[in-house]
C-alpha cells in the first residue's frame, strides 16, 4: 500500500519553525482575532494585529485571516509561534550520520529535543531544521532536556513509519551511562531493576508505588572511584523519567540531577553542572535496508563529575 504525503501546511517553515494550528470550535467570538486573542493570553492584543496585519495568520486553505474577519466553526487556523527573550543554551549538537532517511545527532545537554515552554529556537529540532533545511525531519524518540546522547530523527515521510515501528516492538536497542554517588561497603546494584512508576503530584515528576511493575532496567557497574561508580543502564521499557527514578530508588541518585530527590525551581539551570546521564548508543537492524546500524556519542562522563 502506497502511504499518502501530508497535505502541504498553508504556512512554510521560517527559521526552523513550522506553522502552529489551532482549531476553532463553535463560540461566541465575534471575529478570529478575538478568539486567538482570548485564546493565548500571553500574547498581546498588539502582537497578534502585527501578526495578522503581516499575513502571518492563515486559515487552513492558506486564505490570510485579517482583523476583521467573522469566526467560522469548524476552521483551522495556523500561525507562527513566537518567544521573546530566549536564552541562548552555549552547547552545540554534534552530527553523528546522515543520509536520505536517517540523521543521528548527539545532544547536548538542556537543549530541549522538540519547542517546549520557554525553548523555541533553542530546541534541539529547531536548530537542526534551520541549520540543515530539513523541513520534514521527525525525532523518532525523546530524550530528557537535561540528558545528553544520541537522538535519531527521520529525514522524509516516505520510510518514516519503518523507523517508527522500531520503538514500540523494541527492534532498538538503547543504552546508557551514568555517574552516581557510590557509598563504601556497597559490593553491587542489582542487574535487574523492576518497579511500577506513576504520576507524582507534581506533573514533572514520576514516582514508585506498588503493585505490577510496569518499567525495567538492566544495570551494570562500569568503574567506582573517588566516591562515584560509572554505570550502564539499559532500559528495557521507555517509562518518563525510568533511569533517573530507578537510580533514586536503589540510594544512588545521579549526579546533578534537577529533579529528583529534590525538584529545583524553574529557571534553576546551572550551566556548569550538567546532569550525569548520557545516551551513549543506539543499535537496530535497519528496516528500510537491512543493514546492522550502530551508533556511538562522541561525548564521555567523567567519574569526577563538577
Amino acid at each position: 500500500m502506497t502511504r499518502r504525503r501530508p497535505p502541504q501546511l498553508p504556512l512554510p517553515t521560517r527559521d526552523g519553525v513550522g506553522p502552529s494550528c489551532v482549531g476553532l470550535s463553535s463560540g461566541p467570538w465575534p471575529t478570529i482575532a478575538e478568539f486567538l486573542i482570548e485564546r493565548f493570553p500571553a500574547i498581546t492584543r498588539q502582537a497578534w494585529l502585527e501578526r495578522i496585519e503581516a499575513n502571518d495568520v492563515v486559515d487552513e486553505h492558506g486564505v490570510p485571516v485579517t482583523a476583521t474577519r467573522c469566526y467560522e466553526s469548524p476552521l483551522r487556523v495556523y500561525y507562527y509561534r513566537t518567544l521573546d527573550d530566549e536564552v541562548p543554551i552555549p552547547f552545540e549538537e554534534q552530527i553523528v550520520f546522515q543520509d536520505d532517511d536517517l540523521l543521528v545527532v548527539d545532544k547536548p545537554p538542556f537543549v530541549p529535543v522538540t519547542p517546549t515552554g520557554k525553548y523555541l529556537q533553542e530546541s534541539l529540532l529547531v536548530r537542526l531544521k534551520r541549520k540543515l533545511k530539513l523541513n520534514d525531519l521527525v525525532p523518532m524518540h525523546r530524550i530528557d532536556r537535561s540528558t545528553s546522547g544520541l537522538v535519531l530523527f527521520s529525514v522524509r515521510h516516505a520510510t518514516r513509519g519503518a523507523y517508527q515501528a522500531m520503538f514500540p516492538e523494541r527492534r532498538i536497542a538503547k543504552h546508557y551511562e551514568a555517574v552516581v554517588p557510590w557509598r563504601e561497603g556497597v559490593s553491587s546494584v542489582p542487574e535487574i531493576y523492576r518497579s511500577r512508576l506513576v504520576d507524582d503530584e507534581h506533573f514533572m515528576r514520576v514516582r514508585e508505588e506498588p503493585g505490577e511493575p510496569n518499567s525495567e532496567t538492566r544495570i551494570e557497574v562500569q568503574e567506582v572511584r573517588d566516591g562515584h561508580a560509572l554505570l550502564k543502564l539499559s532500559p528495557v521499557t521507555g517509562r518518563k523519567h525510568q533511569l533517573r527514578v530507578h537510580c533514586m530508588a536503589l540510594g544512588m541518585p545521579i549526579v546533578n540531577d534537577p529533579i529528583y530527590p529534590v525538584l529545583l525551581p524553574e529557571g534553576a539551570d546551572d550551566f556548569g553542572k550538567p546532569l550525569q546521564l548520557l545516551a551513549r548508543s543506539l543499535a537496530f537492524l535497519d528496516p528500510v535496508s537491512g543493514d546492522l546500524r550502530s551508533f556511538t556519542s562522541p561525548r564521555s562522563l567523567s567519574l569526577t563529575p563538577r
